[in-house]
């Protein structure tokens, strides 16, 4: 065998005894915005997927960053390199920024980010007259009230700019429509947002897992298990 040949074997052996390692950043979990200092609006995200997902990362060598709301009810283990906690929307984007200063590999964005914020609240008097409220505390004992929902910023749309050169998952969960109408959307925000694949799930997709790429094919994965397996041979590349 010769030199040449002797250099591409121990090369291809390298890469098979010793794999490509990422930083991997996984966000899991739901926002909250404020109504008031006492109340909320939220979602039911748990924030189990994405910790699975960290675990699994994490048991195939790669480094995990973990940002998880604070609101996440799961409370399984977290084998994270390291774990930061969110509240609100801004503060997911804030903490996603300053993680850009890393060398980041991959970008796995399966947070539950609110889509509406509170702008102004208003009470509404018997004659229909509005006066805006504001208090730490709104009482109920003033009556009706009319709360104005702002969108909040999409992230996703933001992470291009943030991580250049990473693997980006975005996740697509919807609860109306069926399965091919779920696909679209994510095939929609792959484009709108240029991240290199998709999840869809939820009850419009139904059971199990979709996973579109760049080249607009779906796979179909049958439970979290096969999920991890595709997304992490996706960014190996």
């Amino acid at each position: 065998m010769g030199r040449k040949s002797l250099i591409l074997l121990f090369h291809a052996l390298f890469s098979i005894l010793y794999p490509r390692f990422l930083h991997c950043i996984v966000t899991a979990g739901p926002t909250f915005e404020p109504l008031d200092e006492v109340r909320r609006l939220t979602n039911f995200s748990t924030g189990r997927l994405g910790s699975e997902l960290v675990n699994f990362l994490a048991e195939r060598g790669h480094e995990v960053t973990l940002l998880i709301g604070e609101q996440a009810t799961y409370r399984g283990e977290r084998n994270a390199g390291h774990v930061e906690t969110f509240t609100t929307t801004r503060d997911l984007r804030e903490r996603l920024q300053a993680l850009a200063a890393q060398p980041v590999g991959a970008v796995f964005h399966a947070a539950a980010v609110s889509d509406f914020t509170f702008g102004k609240i208003w009470l509404r008097s018997s004659q229909g007259a509005l006066t805006e409220l504001k208090a730490g505390k709104i009482s109920t004992r003033q009556g009706t009230l009319l709360a104005e929902l702002v969108p909040t910023p999409k992230i996703i749309e933001e992470l291009r700019i943030w991580f250049p050169k990473a693997r980006l998952v975005g996740w697509k969960y919807e609860v109306d429509g069926e399965r091919n109408d779920v696909i679209r959307q994510a095939k929609k925000q792959m484009a709108e947002c240029l991240t290199d694949a998709c999840v869809t799930n939820g009850p419009a997709y139904g059971p199990g897992f979709g996973l579109v790429g760049q080249d607009g094919e779906v796979a179909h994965l049958a439970d979290t298990g096969a999920l991890f397996e595709e997304l992490e041979r996706l960014v190996r590349g």
